[in-house]
């Protein structure tokens, strides 16, 4: 089977709809990817979910278990990325394997199998189960009080969120603070405080039916403003540089 690079329409059409934007997929290039020169492109980041996981090796994890999907092309396109934008002040959005991708990236680590620790859920989507039933509500997530989150979706303490990930947070990342929990105290949404410009990521799919689920469009509307601002700031700079008076030394007369 040959490679792609792919999107799905859920991803493409909650940019569209629910950020205002104009979605350009970012290729897995991993290290051929020059982040530097596309940075002061873009306007914002959004990373999506995926069928693959992080591989354990990036955080010290056990070996990676027998058929587990995996993306290293992936791995090493998004943790360098996360860390540019966060240095380069461009606002970013991480769902499900994104908020995991934000951990590693900063140097936290994540549960392999969640299903399999003790005291916690199985969080993975019943795959019985048609492609809607799959995202539909599972489970609630309390949001932190005072938190970036929580003031994004008009001061609500608890939300119903879709569960589909078969990973999880175990060590926070440094930088990082949390921003929603399962009732299983998994860590369900977290946010980069440090930041110079929106950086959240959440472990559900807010994607999923975006312009019909109330939490899910604030969301999406809170990055859009985000990456808006940052338009406006590059448009600003760049008429500032066509008006700067260029200074020429005079010429010497023999």
């Amino acid at each position: 089977m040959a490679t792609a690079h792919s999107v799905g329409d859920k991803y493409v059409a909650a940019v569209l709809d629910g950020a205002g934007g104009l979605p350009l997929l970012i290729p897995a290039l991993g290290g051929r990817l020059a982040v530097d020169a596309l940075l002061p492109r873009l306007d914002g980041v959004f990373l999506t979910g995926s069928p693959s996981n992080l591989d354990p090796a990036l955080y010290g994890g056990p070996p990676r278990p027998y058929g587990d999907p995996a993306d290293c092309d992936r791995d090493a396109t998004t943790l360098p990325l996360i860390r540019a934008c966060l240095v380069e002040g461009v606002p970013l959005l991480a769902v499900c394997r994104g908020i995991q991708e934000m951990n590693v990236a900063l140097g936290g680590t994540l549960y392999g199998r969640l299903h399999e620790v003790t005291g916690r859920d199985d969080h993975r989507s019943d795959k019985t189960l048609a492609y809607e039933g799959r995202y539909g509500p599972r489970h609630p997530v309390h949001l932190r009080p005072g938190g970036l989150l929580r003031s994004i979706l008009g001061g609500v303490e608890e939300i119903e969120v879709n569960s589909l990930h078969g990973q999880g947070i175990d060590r926070l990342a440094p930088g990082l603070e949390v921003e929603a929990t399962a009732p299983d105290g998994t860590i369900e949404a977290v946010s980069v405080p440090s930041a110079k410009a929106f950086a959240l990521a959440v472990q559900w799919h807010p994607e999923w039916r975006v312009a019909e689920i109330v939490q899910h469009r604030l969301l999406f509307a809170a990055f859009g403003a985000a990456c808006r601002q940052r338009l406006d700031a590059r448009a600003a700079h760049e008429r500032q540089s066509r008006q700067r008076p260029v200074h020429r030394r005079p010429r010497s007369v023999a």
